[in-house]
């Protein structure tokens, strides 16, 4: 079974890459189209195919994103006061840890909430 600074890690990376997915379906397009990029787009499309199967499944792609986030949070804030190892090398990796996870959670919500801002938010606006 994994510890809870292992299980934080494997969820703030899920986090991450799912917030990603978030805004290459939404953030990205739309501000390739906004900034008047629309033939940069259709080449990215084309090289790329698969956003347009992440765009059509947004729903989803957010609802697991917002899972993996709520998850990641809780797994962080509750391997927090947990001792790290006394092995000088794990104990190491664990202080990096506890530093970097907490910004790499943050820019993960970040991301998730600008492509939130542009799949829902923004076609209401125009």
């Amino acid at each position: 079974m994994m510890d809870g600074v292992s299980s934080s890690r494997v969820s703030a990376f899920f986090s991450l890459f799912l917030s990603t997915g978030t805004l290459l379906c939404c953030a990205l397009p739309a501000a390739l189209v906004t900034l008047g990029m629309g033939a940069s787009l259709a080449g990215l499309v084309g090289a790329f195919p698969a956003i347009t199967v992440i765009s059509e499944n947004k729903d989803a792609v957010f609802a697991a994103a917002a899972v993996m986030l709520t998850l990641a949070w809780v797994l962080e804030r509750r391997a927090r006061p947990l001792d790290c190892p006394i092995d000088q090398d794990q104990a190491e990796a664990c202080e990096t840890a506890r530093h970097r996870f907490p910004a790499m959670l943050a820019i993960s919500t970040f991301l998730c909430v600008a492509g939130a801002f542009f799949a829902y938010v923004a076609p209401l606006l125009i």
